[in-house]
């Protein structure tokens, strides 16, 4: 039975052709409507090889600005006992939140507590697409908080309330506002920003000297940069406008950013946008420090070769790259997000690729959600330690009824026996087929 599900959900996932996201991901990027749904959902999940009987209870509720999305699940194994990595520590139990949230990013005030998929600072030449969680077992609960007025707003973003970790804030500030320059149009928007950012996580800063073979701890890794945005045009159909960031990590190197972004809505039912960027990268600099993958590379400990985020960027060398990004929204229900970012000029297979899709109810019966990050790319379709892949595709052939089977690839912590130690991360392959019953109200 096992073997027939794997089969069926591979023979779907072929001919959608696509990777993918996890499902709060997708609420975030369709929006919120007044009301809720509660799917109820009987199956099975396949983790590693090993069978678990699952019921899972999903409710989510939006009503004005508040919205409120939970994840509980119960998995039962085929000698009777309940997944222990499920809730082994008390701390599971708050990972049932999948978000709290007050408004949407953009909004005068936005707050969102839960898990952070895709978060982002300013142009994200500092914090880009960063995900607090490495996998569903490592899930955590952070914040999200901005504060947009008209001539100035702030933004934050903190991954991990029950201990010390990623803080990420920007400040900006449109001074022409405050002159006699405020009624000029499109100028009036030039913006001034300011960010700061640092993990204080106690493995974030870790260094291994091969001569000695000592491995050094020096504490946090401290980031700060400003960026300048200049609007060029700015009609209700069309934007566009250019910016800088230069950006130091506090005892390493320097780099600068320059691009330009275009908003484009004119065609009625398809709005798209894209960006390019140009970066000039000094030695010991790493752009978009805390990304998608960081959770995963901040310090892998008993690796063979000495892992750590704070080594790639002792070692990275000066050099040119680029990053573009296209986002394209059609009937404000599908929605595709594709970037490449991190890549040197002249070199292949060395930059990451981000990659959302979510169909919403633009195929009436069929939904897919994916979401795809991958570090040297390479192979694009391949899965391997620098990939991080979710997709989820659904049937509903009543209303109220969905058939789905999910797939995902993260990371698990692999652990010494019998201690218990951490001693590294491996893969974490995840199937899970389920039908649900959705009650709508």
């Amino acid at each position: 039975m096992q073997r027939l599900l794997v089969i069926l959900f591979a023979v779907t996932l072929c001919a959608v052709s696509l990777p993918a996201q996890d499902t709060q991901t997708a609420a975030a990027m369709a929006g919120q409507q007044n009301g809720g749904s509660m799917p109820v959902g009987f199956g099975a999940t396949f983790i590693d090889g090993k069978t678990y009987y699952l019921v899972n209870i999903a409710p989510e509720v939006a009503f004005g600005n508040l919205g409120v999305g939970l994840d509980l699940n119960l998995r039962v194994g085929t000698d009777g006992t309940i997944r222990k990595e499920d809730y082994d520590e008390s701390y599971d139990y708050f990972r049932m939140v999948r978000y709290v949230r007050w408004a949407q990013k953009g909004d005068p005030f936005y707050i969102r507590l839960g898990q952070l998929d895709y978060s982002r600072l300013g142009h994200g030449s500092i914090v880009y697409n960063y995900r607090n969680s490495a996998s569903v077992d490592l899930r955590k609960v952070g914040l999200e908080l901005d504060v947009n007025f008209e001539s100035f707003g702030a933004e934050m973003l903190y991954s991990d309330l029950a201990r010390a970790s990623v803080l990420g804030m920007r400040g900006y500030i449109k001074p022409l506002k405050f002159t006699s320059l405020a009624k000029v149009p499109v100028i009036n928007n030039f913006e001034i920003g300011a960010t700061y950012a640092t993990d204080v996580d106690k493995n974030a800063h870790k260094l291994y000297n091969f001569t000695t073979g000592q491995v050094t701890d020096n504490s946090s890794i401290s980031i700060v940069g400003i960026d300048l945005g200049l609007p060029v045009i700015s009609y209700k159909i069309f934007k566009s406008s250019l910016y800088f960031d230069y950006v130091t990590i506090m005892d390493y190197g320097t780099g600068a950013v320059a691009g330009i972004d275009m908003h484009f809505s004119g065609l009625g039912l398809v709005t798209i946008s894209g960006k390019y960027e140009r970066r000039f990268l000094g030695d010991q600099f790493l752009p978009s420090y805390f990304d998608a993958l960081y959770e995963r590379e901040r310090y892998v400990p008993d690796s063979v070769t000495f892992e750590s985020k704070a080594m790639a960027l002792r070692d990275a060398k000066s050099q040119e790259g680029y990053y573009g990004e296209v986002v394209m929204s059609v009937l404000g229900t599908f929605h595709l997000i594709g970037g490449y970012y991190q890549a040197p000029l002249g070199v292949k297979n060395r930059g990451t690729m981000h990659f959302q899709l979510l169909t919403g109810d633009i195929i009436p019966v069929i939904q897919f959600s994916a979401g795809y990050d991958k570090r040297n790319v390479g192979s694009v379709f391949k899965l391997d330690n620098n990939s991080i892949l979710s997709a989820e595709v659904g049937y509903k052939p009543y209303p109220f009824m969905m058939v789905s089977t999910l797939y995902q690839w993260t990371f698990k912590e692999k652990k010494e026996e019998p201690s218990g130690r951490v001693i590294g991360y491996e893969q974490q392959r995840r199937i899970e087929p389920k039908v649900s019953f959705i009650f709508n109200f």
